[in-house]
């Protein structure tokens, strides 16, 4: 026996017109499904994105929504920080007057007045207060 494989006769003219018939056939209909698959990968990516896009503007609303509110929050403390300001300057001042006074009746009377000191914090309170050390362990941060 022959291990040749049997191929349909030719035609008259020397080809194998239901061969090639056959197999352009074929590759059409792979070539078609191949497109078919590459438009739906595309619109797969193009849907992917699209809800990706809509995620991402909703984030961006509360984000843009979370930074008003901090605006508003920041907003807050600087007119009660600016009240407080007032404030100290005002008790500061008062505090000023009763140690003048005090110092007035010490001459008068001739008897030492216990006279409150201004905290130096407070004459100058854009310097910061001093550091406290901080003692921190390694296993404080384990979970």
């Amino acid at each position: 026996m022959s291990s040749l494989p049997i191929r349909p006769a030719k035609n008259t003219d020397g080809s194998h017109q239901p061969e090639t018939d056959e197999r352009k056939r074929k590759r059409m209909l792979s070539n078609r499904a191949s497109a078919r698959r590459s438009r739906m990968r595309k619109q797969q990516r193009l849907d992917d994105l699209i809800n990706q896009s809509a995620d991402l503007k909703n984030q961006n609303s509360k984000i843009e929504m979370q930074i008003s509110l901090l605006t508003l929050n920041t907003m807050k403390v600087d007119a009660e920080n600016a009240v407080l300001k007032a404030q100290l300057m005002e008790l500061t001042e008062r505090l000023r007057s009763l140690n003048s006074v005090l110092s007035i009746f010490e001459e008068v009377i001739g008897m030492p007045m216990d006279k409150p000191e201004i905290p130096e914090q407070v004459l100058k309170p854009w310097q910061p207060y001093p550091a406290q050390p901080i003692s921190a362990t390694a296993d404080m941060f384990l979970f």
